[in-house]
């Protein structure tokens, strides 16, 4: 373990095509499918708009964490969201998830692990939620470059059950680290 640290605030899935997921108690991980019941699970892609492209890609956005910390940056800008209204299954705490290279093994409870696959892509779903969220959640570096704070995607390695209060571990990988992109 390398040792970035951080905890699980909230758990969220949904049965349902709908942009926000309802809050569990737990939800459980299923290696190389996603969260247990949630219209996202699966081994090729399941986001409507990846389909239409292409349905047999691979489903690298099997779970979607958010950094909890993005709520209080909003909210000063005069936005309310809470957990699991972005759509992502597991809101975290203390753990820099954009920092996080492509690969990096999270560990999380007891047993559940997901390797991370890359940024997720805001999409216009974030703008119809509230008026004017997508451009909190998307900026511009000192460089000018894009910087998308919507949270990060993975993939299920160890599945296992996970619960608010849950410790998150970082693995990183080995070699060069090559920075997460939009996946």
């Amino acid at each position: 373990m390398d040792g970035a640290r951080g905890t699980v605030t909230a758990v969220s899935s949904n049965g349902e095509y709908a942009f926000t997921k309802p809050n569990r108690d737990s939800i459980t991980l299923l290696p190389g499918l996603g969260v247990a019941g949630d219209v996202h699970a699966g081994v090729t892609v399941k986001h409507r708009s990846r389909v239409a492209q292409d349905p047999t890609q691979p489903n690298l956005r099997q779970v979607h964490l958010i950094h909890g910390e993005l709520f209080g940056e909003v909210a000063e800008k005069g936005f309310e969201v809470a957990p699991g209204q972005l759509g992502e299954n597991v809101t975290t705490a203390g753990i820099d998830l954009l920092g996080l290279p492509t690969g990096t093994l999270l560990h999380i409870g007891a047993e559940a692990v997901v390797e991370v696959t890359g940024l997720r892509n805001p999409c216009l779903q974030i703008e119809a939620f509230q008026q004017g969220l997508l451009k909190q959640v998307v900026g511009r570096d000192a460089d000018g470059a894009i910087v998308s704070k919507a949270g990060i995607m993975s993939v299920v390695r160890t599945g296992g059950e996970i619960r608010p209060g849950d410790t998150i571990t970082a693995e990183f990988p080995e070699g060069p680290h090559r920075p997460l992109e939009r996946v």
